[in-house]
């Protein structure tokens, strides 16, 4: 196989709690991630020429070790000692530095592509150990699905699915440093703390509704006073019909969940005409394996053919 094209998807945070604060600077985390066919379609193909080469759609992003898919493909090659080169390109859908784990996901489909490119025969539990190196977010980018993650977010289970809906995912035009968001947050003045264990029943249930009323994410008080746009959107989403509405890790893209197509095309557009985000998309849950999840790929395919 000298080609591999794939789709790395988004995430967003049903639950973020954070525990305590590590004596290396990290931050013990319980957070609930989800899987969205939201994607970046990234195409990996070997090259007789050594090196790494990246292209993008988005000429700012950049081409070297600072991106994490460059890190990946450069992981693998150095480890197996792979021989030529490799070209990725990277189609960004994405919003970056919006907290659904852009770049996290890039590296973890890099990691799993390669992996199959070359036949090195790694586990997915072995390609989540390497990708822990790259971030916190890249084993569960690897994984996929509905799942509880916990220490430094690299500790992950798999929990029951959402349930099928419709989710709007919004980013106002400003880019947020996850570094600065964890550093200003006050882990011991934390006043209320996401009700993690009550999201984890509510998923259990079946219940959009009940799972709507335990979102929940420590972090998004931090970030709303720096960008107060986060709360006009979330209200917004309110009012136009959502069950509950979060933003997504460090922000501040904002997440709305909607029980049917109609409300969630009446939120995208009304948040369009109030020039309130600088991207929207409508999409749904991705989960692993399963019927529903075959429905919902069905169904974002739908949405996209219809705008």
């Amino acid at each position: 196989m000298d080609r591999i094209r794939l789709r790395a998807m988004a995430k967003i945070n049903l639950g973020l709690d954070v525990t305590g604060v590590r004596p290396d600077g990290y931050h013990d985390v319980r957070m609930v991630m989800q899987t969205i066919c939201l994607s970046d379609l990234i195409e990996i193909r070997r090259e007789k020429n050594p090196g790494i080469r990246i292209r993008t759609n988005l000429p700012y992003l950049p081409a070297d070790s600072r991106n994490l898919a460059y890190r990946a493909a450069q992981m693998m090659m150095q480890e197996f000692h792979l021989p030529g080169g490799i070209a990725l390109s990277i189609h960004k859908r994405i919003p970056v530095a919006a907290g659904m784990a852009g770049g996290s996901t890039d590296a973890a489909a890099v990691l799993y592509g390669m992996n199959r490119m070359y036949g090195t025969g790694l586990s997915q539990n072995a390609l989540m150990e390497r990708g822990v190196k790259l971030g916190a977010d890249v084993p569960f980018c690897i994984m996929r699905g509905t799942v509880l993650a916990e220490g430094i977010g690299e500790v992950l289970t798999r929990v029951d699915p959402l349930v099928p809906c419709f989710i709007v995912a919004a980013k106002p035009a400003v880019s947020v440093s996850t570094k600065e968001v964890y550093e200003k947050l006050d882990v011991e003045g934390i006043a209320e703390h996401p009700d993690i264990d009550g999201l984890l029943a509510a998923l259990a249930s079946r219940d959009l509704a009940a799972v709507s009323g335990c979102l929940g994410n420590v972090l998004e008080s931090v970030t709303v006073r720096s960008y107060p746009r986060i709360g006009e959107i979330k209200d917004t989403m309110t009012k136009c019909g959502a069950c509950g509405t979060l933003m997504s890790g460090s922000g501040p893209s904002v997440f709305g969940l909607f029980p049917d197509r109609g409300t969630a095309v009446t939120a995208e557009r009304t948040l369009r005409k109030r020039n309130l985000t600088g991207q929207i998309f409508i999409t749904v849950p991705y989960n692993i394996k399963s019927a529903e999840d075959k429905a919902n790929e069905s169904t974002y395919d739908r949405i996209q053919k219809q705008g």
